[in-house]
């Protein structure tokens, strides 16, 4: 009897399996978004998107949205290729991304956004 794997039996070559998004970071981003700074009495909900997840959240200071809706406030893209977290918050005025910055972790980028130091994101 062989030890070998079989060809059903052998792991799937790493740059094919998904890292992001996936169910543990997901739950993880959320409950971490518990200890923001700003706007806590509102619900973010956090959405799975390619290689990540997106932050969104009332708007109820209505600067953005007039009517309180639904409105993004950051990207969290996991970058395989330079093992990196990127941040991007959201320029609501051109409807574009806008790189933050880059981290090593998942908690300290967290941290970042959680702080929002600038008010950049919360807003």
């Amino acid at each position: 009897m062989s030890l070998a794997a079989t060809p059903a039996e052998a792991p799937a070559p790493r740059a094919l399996l998904a890292r992001q998004p996936n169910e543990f970071d997901l739950a993880r981003i959320e409950r971490l978004l518990v200890g923001r700074q700003r706007y806590r009495y509102v619900e973010p909900v956090v959405v799975p998107i390619t290689d990540g997840y997106l932050v969104r959240a009332p708007c109820c200071s209505r600067t953005i949205d007039p009517e309180g809706g639904e409105i993004d406030i950051a990207r969290l893209l996991w970058d395989e290729r330079a093992r990196e977290w990127r941040l991007f918050r959201r320029d609501h005025g051109t409807q574009s991304w806008i790189e933050d910055g880059r981290f090593a972790r998942l908690g300290e980028l967290m941290g970042w956004l959680n702080a929002d130091p600038s008010r950049d994101f919360w807003q």
